[in-house]
């Protein structure tokens, strides 16, 4: 009886650990982002942003949409649609992707990049959108 309780207690104590382990954090809608369609060259660093030549910083941050991250060969050829951070020398430094649902609820456009009107929601439309995620995760 002993010895089966004790293995009980701790098949418990695994299950609760496993558990515990597998609740993730809700992603929250980063600080002063801007949302843009970046076209990836097949040798990144060398990027376009909405049509205009730039870099990915060295240490380069991409996050897709489960919040992984990826390296820049994954998205070598590619055009992504974004949210993205600039570091103070002005290099893109934190990348995240979106699809083409969510760029365009974000205010982004194929045919006219950067409304103004798109970036005074783009901040609520974001924690919606990720917070969205959360409940497709649960």
């Amino acid at each position: 009886m002993n010895r089966w309780t004790s293995t009980a207690c701790v098949a418990l104590a695994l299950a609760a650990g496993t558990a515990s382990a597998q609740i993730t954090t809700l992603r929250g809608a980063p600080l002063n982002v801007k949302p843009a369609i970046i076209a990836v060259s097949a040798t990144p660093p060398i990027i376009q942003v909405d049509g205009k030549a730039d870099r990915f910083s060295p240490g380069v941050r991409i996050r897709d949409r489960q919040n992984r991250l990826l390296l820049t060969g994954a998205l070598a050829g590619k055009t992504v649609y974004t949210v993205y951070n600039r570091d103070p020398s002005g290099l893109v430094h934190e990348v995240w992707l979106l699809n083409e649902e969510e760029f365009t609820k974000l205010g982004g456009s194929t045919a006219n990049l950067g409304d103004p009107e798109g970036y005074k929601r783009f901040n609520a439309l974001l924690d919606a959108i990720w917070g969205a995620r959360w409940l497709l995760l649960k």
